[in-house]
């Protein structure tokens, strides 16, 4: 069987999302599934939310700003796509937010449709113990197609293997393991957020663009995204950032 680039190019992906040192970052592992969804499936980007340790679903991570706000929507409003599919375990193939279909979420498609999201779909983010969280699709107007049918099942498939990296141990201990790592991707993600404000505002650039820099700068020099950003958060941007 002949193999596309486009199949090889999952298969890293796969392998990126998999092998990670005992002590990953969790919110760096959630941000580079979504960065892999946005580079391989016709979307305009992807987020993903997790459960907290009271169990309520919480916005973790998105590939970009305007996700990132939709995700933030979805858990202000107590709807959408990501909601779903984290309490019911359950995929959901591709929704349009601009036909009746949209009634299933009517306050969440307005705000979509606002920034020029045309259509949603969701797949749950599952450890070895339990479901986590889930993982957003979003499409628009210039997206090629949306993710359905083989598409929807690569998302799932790189979805379950960034899951795969959270509580590998014996089952009775497995979801106190996960919900740690829930709990330190959430306040990590609070110091990212912090942490890009102060370098956009220091450098003149996108919140987006900020958030970019970061990434780069960590992986070149081998750093964790969540110590790098607590640096910069409270003051200390290294000199190469505003070179990036």
């Amino acid at each position: 069987m002949d193999i596309t680039e486009s199949q090889a190019r999952v298969a890293e992906a796969m392998r990126d999302l998999v092998h990670r040192t005992s002590d990953f970052d969790p919110l760096e592992l959630l941000h580079d599934l979504t960065a892999h969804v946005a580079q391989l499936l016709p979307v305009a980007g992807a987020g993903v939310t997790v459960l907290d340790e009271m169990r309520r679903v919480e916005y973790a991570t998105a590939s970009d700003e305007r996700c990132r706000h939709l995700e933030q929507v979805q858990i202000d409003l107590d709807e959408g796509p990501c909601l779903e599919a984290t309490r019911t375990g359950v995929a959901l193939a591709v929704s349009s937010l601009t036909g009746p279909p949209a009634l299933r979420w009517p306050r969440f498609a307005r705000n979509a449709r606002r920034v020029g999201i045309t259509a949603v779909a969701a797949v749950p983010l599952r450890s070895p113990a339990l479901t986590i969280g889930a993982l957003n699709l979003m499409s628009d107007q210039d997206s090629d197609a949306a993710p359905d049918g083989p598409r929807l099942r690569i998302a799932q498939a790189l979805a379950d293997a960034a899951a795969s990296c959270f509580g590998h141990r014996q089952q009775a201990r497995d979801q106190a393991a996960v919900i740690e790592q829930l709990t330190i991707a959430l306040d990590s993600r609070l110091v990212i957020e912090q942490a890009k404000g102060v370098l956009s505002e220091r450098l003149k650039v996108s919140v987006d663009e900020a958030f970019q820099r970061l990434r780069r700068h960590a992986r070149a020099r081998q750093q964790k995204l969540t110590a790098l950003a607590a640096e910069v958060a409270q003051g200390t941007i290294p000199t190469e950032l505003a070179r990036s």
